[in-house]
């Protein structure tokens, strides 16, 4: 060739002048700069076939290589399976995209990875769905911020309205049946709380709901909203049912204030009267018993009196059959006693002398006060 220069004169189009150049075919030339070698890549090329040929002797073809290739796609398929479930988690196994069955167990499972899929919802968290009212922070429900009254205005019992505002706590019972069973959980339950809780305060009165059937408000519909999502088969178990605010709505609520003071005012005119009537009734039923009771003891003296006169005057007739002048002598005499003995009297003995000595004037009434005075003494 043109470069191929056999003199010592010059050299090639790599080579040095002055008959420094190494030797033909040598790179760089000894005399040249200092660097390693480019890497050849044909020997390495070489050298990764020879030892695939040493791992498989048949080559990719044979049935060893295709077997060995298989087994390490099926271990690197059984190992991508495994999947964990947290204390706070359920596993809903997928099975091309259908729901297969659920796992509830905490720990270390295996379900196919590629025809499968795991998904693992959070169970424990407390929920929570406002009904009448929004508040400001989905965390902090503390401050009432904006009034729902397409929500809140509901029927009582006693055909008033009622502005209810209640909040439900609820979390996930059945993962499988969360995800699966209602399209949008937050709204079902919502919806199905707010119709629980008008038919239990249709079945109250106002005034029970503002006072003393707050606890039995919130356990019913508790109680009637989980037989509804039971029935739905929504996964999902209700906590607590807790009320906000009861109270009439806010065009009508001075005037359900003036109501309420008047009965108030009822009740304590009616405490009054009952007082009043619980200090006047003992006090004449003691009054009319003690009448009664003078009554029946004069009654029975009365009795008593009658009968004793009735027995001594068949006495006294029994005496008469059997003498009757001596009878009606006695009773004569026993009846002037009885008479004289109750009137003021002088008894002036006709026998003496003649009755001749009686002085014909006698202060008789002064005699009559001495001997009175005289007896009063003794």
């Amino acid at each position: 060739m043109p470069w191929n220069n056999q003199g010592s004169g010059g050299g090639g189009p790599w080579g040095g002048g002055g008959g420094g150049g190494g030797p033909r075919g040598q790179w760089p030339p000894s005399g040249g700069g200092a660097g390693a070698p480019p890497p050849n890549i044909e020997e390495m090329l070489r050298r990764s076939q020879d030892k695939v040929k040493r791992f498989l002797p048949g080559g990719f073809g044979s049935g060893r290589s295709i077997a060995l290739i298989l087994g390490g796609l099926l271990f690197v398929w059984f190992i991508s399976g495994f999947y964990q479930v947290k204390p706070d988690e359920q596993g809903v196994q997928l099975l091309f995209g259908k729901w297969d069955g659920t796992t509830k167990e905490s720990g270390l499972h295996w379900w196919p990875s590629i025809i499968g899929e795991v998904q693992k919802p959070k169970v424990t968290v407390i929920n929570r769905v406002n009904v009448g009212f929004r508040d400001s922070s989905d965390i902090a429900r503390t401050s009432r911020v904006n009034d729902v009254s397409q929500e809140s205005l509901m029927l009582t019992g006693d055909q008033n309205i009622a502005d209810v505002d209640f909040t439900v706590q609820w979390l996930i019972s059945d993962a499988g049946k969360y995800l699966f069973n209602i399209r949008d959980p937050e709204a079902t339950v919502k919806l199905v709380a707010e119709s629980a809780m008008r038919e239990v305060v249709g079945q109250t009165k106002l005034d029970d709901l503002i006072t003393t059937a707050r606890e039995q408000v919130q356990s019913q519909t508790r109680t009637l909203l989980q037989e509804v999502l039971d029935q739905y088969g929504a996964g999902i178990s209700i906590e607590r049912i807790q009320l906000q605010l009861t109270s009439p709505p806010p065009p009508v609520i001075d005037a359900f204030n003036d109501v309420q003071r008047a009965r108030q005012d009822k009740e304590r005119l009616q405490n009054e009267a009952e007082a009043y009537s619980n200090r006047i009734v003992p006090t004449a039923r003691g009054e009319a018993a003690s009448v009664i009771e003078e009554a029946t003891a004069y009654k029975e003296r009365v009795t008593k009196e009658a009968q004793g006169e009735g027995a001594r005057f068949e006495e006294i007739y029994k005496s008469y059959l059997a003498a009757p002048d001596i009878t009606r002598r006695r009773l004569y005499i026993e009846t002037i006693r009885d008479v004289l003995s109750k009137v003021n009297k002088i008894i002036i003995d006709e026998g003496a002398e003649g009755g001749q000595g009686v002085i014909p004037y006698l202060p008789l009434n002064e005699l009559n006060r001495n001997r009175t005075v005289s007896e009063g003494s003794q």
